[in-house]
């Protein structure tokens, strides 16, 4: 019976292993306490300059379950005219392992009350395979010979954000052209590689109820064609703008809870829990996911409450 159960486990975990290549983006679930994780047009839209690390550990009591870890820094130039963003992630999944490195830049146009910038982003992708940790039955399969193989993939991306004081919409195509030298360069990337491009599309808005109390509903829309459209639908609770309590629901996936605390005008720390919804819920404990901030600047001090994205 416990071979039978582990021969379920193992096959559903393929399956949800096929979904997330197919998705191939990294995922996690605080991204809306920082923007740069999905959208370059962000870098610098704050006064002050605001670095995050997050480490995100999925399907716990799995052997080879995703694990990722992002670091992002950006901030403003130019009197917040245009901004500059430096992102370091690398997320492992099986015997997998993908290091990226990224450069953002931003131009910011006045339009309205509110601010449109423009954002591209700039670097590459370290794929990694360490074949020789795989149970192979066919000896003799080319694809599994050696100990490990390898390819590093250039990527450029572009995204838009537009803000006000109080609401906010993004748009943004990560990979928008990405390049392996082992095939020809093209434009299009179905031919120039297997990255595919994602389309993230999201906005929010800030409602003040009370002097203490501040609400935020907001949603993110990804789209890749060869997987299922997904939507997290979001809402958090800001209390005297130290405390924040949310609760996600993204469709054929999870609900997340998540609570972010501001220990002072710098320094901040998060937490989200992921409960599976899916049939991954029998064999997993879940998702646990940990962030922590720190924005520098002399301009930081100035400003009474921080901004609620």
């Amino acid at each position: 019976m416990k071979n039978i159960k582990k021969i379920a486990a193992l096959i559903l975990v393929i399956t949800c292993i096929g979904q997330a290549n197919a998705q191939q983006d990294a995922m996690v679930s605080q991204y809306m306490f920082n923007g740069l994780f999905l959208n370059p047009a962000y870098a610098g839209s704050h006064k002050y300059f605001s670095s995050s690390f997050l480490n995100r550990s999925q399907w716990v009591n799995f052997d080879g379950a995703p694990r990722t870890s992002i670091l992002a820094v950006d901030g403003p130039l130019m009197n917040q005219k245009m901004g500059v963003g430096l992102i370091l992630a690398n997320d492992k999944i099986g015997v997998t392992n993908q290091t990226d490195i990224y450069a953002n830049y931003s131009y910011f146009l006045k339009v309205g009350k509110g601010s449109l910038g423009l954002g591209i982003k700039a670097g590459a992708s370290q794929y990694t395979a360490k074949v020789s940790d795989l149970i192979v039955w066919d000896a003799n399969d080319i694809s599994f010979t050696g100990t490990k193989k390898s390819a590093l993939i250039p990527k450029f991306g572009f995204g838009t954000y537009y803000y006000t004081e109080n609401w906010y919409a993004g748009f943004s195509i990560p990979a928008l052209i990405a390049y392996d030298s082992k095939r020809d360069f093209s434009i299009s990337m179905e031919s120039s590689s297997a990255i595919r491009k994602h389309y993230y599309l999201t906005a929010g808005y800030v409602y003040e109820a009370t002097e203490k109390l501040k609400i935020k509903p907001s949603f993110l829309l990804k789209h890749q064609t060869a997987a299922p459209l997904e939507v997290d639908i979001n809402l958090t609770a800001m209390f005297i703008d130290e405390i924040a309590l949310g609760v996600s629901f993204r469709t054929n996936d999870a609900v997340v809870v998540m609570l972010e605390y501001q220990t002072n005008k710098r320094f901040r720390v998060g937490y989200a829990y992921d409960i599976t919804t899916t049939k991954m819920s029998r064999y997993s404990a879940g998702t646990h996911e940990i962030m922590i901030g720190f924005d520098f600047g002399k301009d930081i001090i100035s400003i009474k409450t921080p901004r609620f994205f």
